[in-house]
């Protein structure tokens, strides 16, 4: 997933495109459909994403360089929520262009808070409207895009249903123009800058998070602990952390049958990134309140 970047074409664009916005509006969603490959894990519990995340887009004379954010404000400890709101504020530091999603007919103080963070960039800020396609009636949106637009911030409105990749391609069209005048930053054939380990350790996360209740998945985390190839097989060692006992109880389920089955899905999900066979090991261990400890934030990759 490395290498030098191509030649550079006359006039050729590319810029970092920050996706911001509070939780479960569809960020991840709209990541994965931009680049035409699932890289974010998505599920609808919100605050899925912890770490920021590059797409790369590559055209005929443009590369977008997507970055998926985690969702503010959170509901996790004071330690954890530091580290997604400095996630946060790197994507925008370097940021070229700013896409805003929010969720259709759908206003929130959290968004406001969210544009007001935009303002303090002085970069083009789209305005995403996802979940149209929820909508019964969309002449609903005309009134609701006027009123948010006499707050100002807003350089150009987007409707689109990323679930179902409607006006992805208009969307893509408007970031484009804004790109700036720059060398492509990664090879053509180049996705992402994570490694296939971080993307393994993700999808079994996202298994975990899609089967279990509300309130544990923001105990969880995932570490992979081995990613070797030996032979056409990939091994794959992973602990999956949680923070007491009875969470470690429900993660694995009568008679290992949770666990089973969140190694099955995850591992056929990791056959089709690697495009070859993996045999899947997990283990789970508990780590009391880590989401509050500096030191377990450390050693499971959210700082630094």
């Amino acid at each position: 997933m490395s290498g030098n970047p191509t030649t550079a074409a006359t006039h050729f664009r590319c810029g970092q495109v920050a996706i911001v916005g509070r939780p479960n509006v569809g960020k991840s969603t709209l990541l994965n459909h931009l680049v035409g490959h699932k890289l974010s894990i998505t599920s609808r519990k919100p605050q899925t994403t912890r770490w920021n995340l590059l797409g790369v887009k590559t055209g005929a004379d443009w590369q977008a360089l997507y970055v998926d954010t985690p969702g503010i404000p959170g509901r996790y400890p004071v330690p954890l929520n530091r580290h997604m709101l400095r996630e946060v504020k790197n994507a925008l530091d370097g940021v070229d262009v700013a896409l805003h999603v929010i969720e259709a007919l759908r206003w929130t103080a959290a968004d406001a808070a969210v544009r007001d963070r935009l303002r303090d960039t002085r970069r083009p800020v789209l305005l995403v409207i996802n979940k149209i396609d929820r909508l019964a009636d969309r002449a609903q949106l005309l009134p609701f895009i006027s009123g948010i637009f006499k707050s100002g911030g807003y350089d150009e409105v987007v409707p689109i249903s990323a679930r179902n990749n409607e006006s992805i391609a208009q969307l893509e069209e408007v970031v484009r123009k804004l790109l700036p005048e720059a060398p492509p930053a990664f090879p053509e054939e180049q996705l992402t800058d994570r490694t296939e380990r971080f993307l393994a350790a993700e999808l079994i996360r996202e298994k975990l998070t899609r089967r279990l209740g509300d309130e544990l998945p923001y105990s969880l985390s995932v570490t992979v602990d081995r990613f070797r190839a030996t032979g056409k097989v990939t091994h794959i060692d992973a602990t999956i952390w949680v923070e007491s006992a009875g969470q470690k109880a429900i993660v694995i389920g009568r008679g290992g049958k949770m666990l089973k089955a969140v190694g099955e899905q995850a591992r056929g999900d990791i056959e089709k990134m690697i495009d070859g066979p993996v045999h899947l090991r997990t283990w789970v261990k508990v780590r009391k309140r880590w989401t509050d400890d500096e030191k377990a934030l450390r050693q499971f990759g959210y700082s630094g």
